[in-house]
């Protein structure tokens, strides 16, 4: 496993995707020299953009986030968020009825901001769900596990309607070695139980990729793929997403994955990353 630093290999692109998590923090916070990092990348004219499975904040939001924890200079167009997706996909496709959740209201609040009526699932009258035309997963906490997952299940069941997922991710880190369950891990156990195929955004799916290629191009000009790298600390969404698209691919081992467990995990999955890196600040 050759591992190599990362600002000489990010030079050889013209764009840079990059996690968030992992990548520019974790668990304590930013990651101590992020912020010089980001402005080598600038100064070389390098365009940045941030891909993240976070569906609980807005793109304003990720930037005031990254703003209190020292990390500045960011524009809206510059985040790409799998809770913007969701959003964008719900405006278009759901036009009637209501769109029931599993989540916070905050991030609800964001998301169904499609002019049509939103409740939580905590509130549907499962003896009356005429008028549900839509299912999302947002948040992996803020809800009842026991009462609201079972709740989703028997909706999921008596309805056939769209099912969204806002976040891929299945695990999100507590601690150095702890994880606790993620939106996707949730939707994902709802999906194989009810044997339906939801609709996922974010990382690995490639809407997200598309999206963002796709309007570095209008602004940027004529963009291949070959002139993008993809940077991310999780094998099964960051760098399998990547690879999906058909860019190159960057493994850190700033976050889910350690330097110590990352061949075997390679091995494991079958995922391969172009390049490894301790982190971008190496």
């Amino acid at each position: 496993m050759e591992i190599q630093p990362f600002l000489p290999l990010a030079e050889k692109f013209r764009a840079v995707f990059l996690d968030s998590y992992g990548v520019l923090k974790n668990y304590k916070g930013l990651i101590d020299g992020v912020q010089n990092t980001i402005v080598k990348l600038r100064e070389k004219g390098i365009a940045i953009r941030i891909l993240t499975n976070d569906a609980s904040r807005s793109q304003e939001q990720q930037i005031q986030s990254f703003a209190k924890q020292g990390l500045h200079g960011f524009e809206t167009h510059e985040v790409i968020t799998s809770g913007m997706m969701a959003k964008h996909f719900l405006q278009h496709k759901v036009t009637e009825g209501k769109i029931a959740y599993l989540g916070t209201e905050n991030s609800a609040h964001y998301i169904l901001q499609s002019g049509l009526e939103h409740i939580a699932v905590k509130d549907v009258d499962l003896n009356d769900v005429r008028d549900i035309s839509a299912f999302v997963f947002l948040d992996d906490e803020g809800f009842d596990w026991n009462t609201e997952i079972n709740k989703t299940v028997n909706l999921l069941r008596r309805k056939n309607i769209p099912i969204i997922v806002a976040n891929s991710d299945k695990l999100y880190p507590v601690s150095k070695n702890d994880v606790a369950v993620a939106t996707g891990g949730i939707a994902r156990l709802v999906e194989s139980m009810l044997n339906k195929k939801f609709i996922h955004f974010g990382k690995p799916d490639t809407q997200m990729f598309t999206y963002t290629y796709n309007r570095l191009k209008q602004r940027l000009g004529p963009f291949t793929k070959k002139e993008i790298l993809m940077v991310g600390d999780n094998l099964n969404t960051d760098i399998l997403g990547g690879n999906k698209f058909g860019i190159k691919t960057t493994l850190v081992l700033s976050g889910n994955t350690s330097e110590e467990n990352a061949q075997q995990q390679i091995n494991a999955s079958g995922i391969i990353p172009d390049f490894i890196c301790r982190s971008i600040i190496d």
